[in-house]
């Protein structure tokens, strides 16, 4: 169940060009990252670590960044990739995490997904 700042921060994506995939009406995430980027950028902003608008805003500008290097049609396009990428500014614009760690980090989450994907691929 949403509190009302995350009701808030995700409804005020809908029915714009950042909002968020949805499938019957739904969040969607296919990947296990993308929900952990969703929740760590509402977390953050929740706990004060930016504002949800400034969050809301670069959104928009790095999806018509993106939008206007690349073909609408082009199958590399990722939501996510954009949340993440503005999420990625935010924390180290807010002295959360420096690069170095942040990458860590990152490739830990994504061998992780991996595994998951391919358990065959777990195997020590």
């Amino acid at each position: 169940m949403f509190t009302r700042f995350e009701h808030f921060a995700a409804s005020s994506l809908m029915g714009s060009e950042e909002s968020p995939p949805r499938k019957n009406g739904q969040l969607a995430f296919s990947r296990s990252w993308e929900q952990v980027a969703f929740a760590l950028a509402i977390a953050l902003s929740k706990k004060g670590h930016y504002e949800w608008e400034d969050f809301r805003q670069n959104l928009i500008a790095t999806i018509s960044e993106w939008e206007s290097e690349h073909d609408l049609n082009d199958s590399t396009w990722d939501y996510y990739q954009r949340w993440y990428a503005v999420l990625e500014k935010l924390v180290l614009e807010a002295g959360l995490i420096d690069k170095a760690e942040l990458d860590e980090k990152l490739d830990v989450l994504l061998n992780c997904e991996r595994c998951h994907e391919n358990p065959a691929n777990s195997a020590d």
